[in-house]
């Protein structure tokens, strides 16, 4: 029983999945902030660690929650995937966490290419990789328009 709240409160995104409106975009909002506290913290690092272990973390919880498909309460995911985006932010500043948010929720929305295929596929291991991949994504489009505005 311990386990299946963990479980549920992980995948959940501590409470984020249970907002009543776009609860990814809320979750995604949060990890926005979050995020941009970890890197003024220690930069890359700190936020590195948290997104790996918010991906493997969420995949074990969305077993063990027993969730199936991709269900809206289920925000690990997108938590994860907007690390991953924020990692490629060069400055913490507002333009910059703004540009990281907006990429990673237009890619997570619109599905281009291989966030989509991952989208397709069934399973823990895919409802987190099309996020990281969204992640991955945005990431290297925020490098690209760093070193092209440096």
């Amino acid at each position: 029983m311990a386990a299946l709240s963990a479980a549920r409160l992980i995948a959940g995104g501590c409470g984020l999945g249970r907002a009543p409106r776009a609860p990814g975009t809320v979750a995604s909002f949060a990890a926005v902030l979050v995020g941009a506290a970890a890197l003024l913290a220690a930069p890359w690092a700190l936020l590195a660690a948290a997104a790996v272990l918010a991906t493997l973390g969420g995949v074990w919880a969305i077993r063990a929650a027993g969730a199936t498909g991709d269900p809206g309460w289920v925000v690990i995911d997108e938590v994860a995937g907007q690390w991953i985006t924020l990692l490629a932010v060069p400055r913490v500043t507002l333009p910059w966490l703004a540009a990281a948010f907006v990429l990673f929720r237009l890619l997570d929305i619109t599905k281009p290419g291989p966030v989509g295929w991952a989208d397709r596929r069934h399973g823990a291991v895919w409802v987190m990789a099309d996020d990281v991949i969204a992640g991955m994504i945005g990431a290297a489009l925020l490098l690209g328009a760093g070193a092209a505005l440096e």
